[in-house]
């Protein structure tokens, strides 16, 4: 068990933030994370989890311990002739997982391709890309409460997953630490999901002949790749927001006043807008306020410029939330996890 002291957090977040972890310890087992939540037991240390670092926003130093989750390894645990289960470490770089889906043909995470971070924030975000979500092949997950160390697995229901929500955001938020997730994929591809976003003319503008898992992944890091910054060139944690879902009778109202609004009509009359469109015309595009700013492609995109802090980041995405209110009486709630 190897712990450091006063440790930059700078190269475990996609912001490129520099805040100091008073304590830190990576680990790559169930046994070294039980033994590391006995330790900071003993010294009464709180914690904080970091994975890949893609969906928080580091505005302070982190006191106590600092875990980082490296726990690796991607393999086929049983299957039937349909179905095939997958199971990945929670530490596994997520698109590491789906080109590995891709290259033995099994289908269900192409839609999925180029999400940064890593597997074990997958269900904790409930992450979804051009109209698919991890709850769409999700079996199961194995986890450690981390007040007692015990192991403890939850199942599709159990997870409680919403529009980027699962029940490690609320009832369960720091209780539990995600060591492995199991994937329901399919054998032999038959579901292709391609009539969300701009699947369709990428597909035909790639001239590809043939649909398949493997299209649909390269078309959506195509337009992902044209949208969104590298965080490796531009300090990033993708979107910054939830797309906000509103009642239809609302919709209608602001339809009148704004009759080209995008929107994606919802079961129990319910409508989601997408964020980027109200920041856009709420003038926050490729806007810039010192260090930070809106990506001049995608304003969902905050970006560090160099050198900025985060708490300058979250006053500026305070800033763009205030400016939809005002424009459409929409409140934007974050979805990037601010510390």
């Amino acid at each position: 068990m190897s712990i450091q002291q006063q440790v930059s957090l700078r190269p475990f977040n996609t912001f490129g933030l520099h805040v100091e972890a008073e304590n830190f310890a990576a680990f790559t087992n169930v046994e070294e994370l039980q033994s590391l939540l006995r330790h900071a037991k003993e010294k009464k240390w709180p914690l904080f989890i970091l994975g890949g670092g893609s969906n928080v926003l580091l505005t302070q130093d982190v006191p106590g311990l600092t875990l980082h989750n490296q726990i690796k390894g991607i393999t086929a645990i049983k299957e039937d002739d349909r179905y095939v289960w997958v199971k990945a470490g929670a530490g596994e770089v997520w698109h590491d997982l789906v080109l590995w889906t891709l290259d033995r043909n099994w289908g269900g995470l192409e839609n999925l391709s180029l999400i940064p971070g890593y597997v074990g924030a997958a269900p904790m975000q409930n992450i979804g890309a051009y109209g698919v979500e991890i709850k769409d092949t999700f079996d199961h997950l194995e986890a450690v409460e981390m007040a007692t160390g015990a192991v403890r697995s939850f199942s599709l229901e159990a997870c409680q997953f919403g529009y980027r929500e699962s029940v490690f955001k609320h009832e369960l938020k720091g209780q539990y630490i995600i060591t492995h997730v199991v994937f329901r994929l399919e054998k032999e591809p038959t579901t292709f999901h391609t009539s969300y976003g701009a699947i369709q003319s990428t597909l035909a503008d790639m001239a590809l002949t043939e649909l398949s898992i493997q299209a649909i992944s390269k078309a959506v890091i195509r337009i992902r790749q044209s949208k969104l910054p590298d965080p490796k060139v531009l300090g990033n944690a993708g979107s910054f927001f939830k797309n906000p879902v509103i009642a239809d009778s609302r919709f209608r109202s602001l339809q009148k006043n704004y009759p080209d609004m995008p929107h994606y009509p919802l079961p129990d009359e319910e409508v989601k807008i997408p964020a980027a469109w109200l920041i856009e015309q709420s003038g926050w595009k490729g806007k810039r306020v010192g260090a930070t700013g809106t990506h001049v492609k995608q304003p969902l995109v905050l970006v560090n410029y160099g050198g900025a802090t985060g708490a300058e980041v979250w006053q500026l995405a305070q800033q763009i939330q205030a400016a939809v209110k005002d424009a459409f009486g929409i409140q934007l709630e974050p979805e990037v996890n601010v510390w």
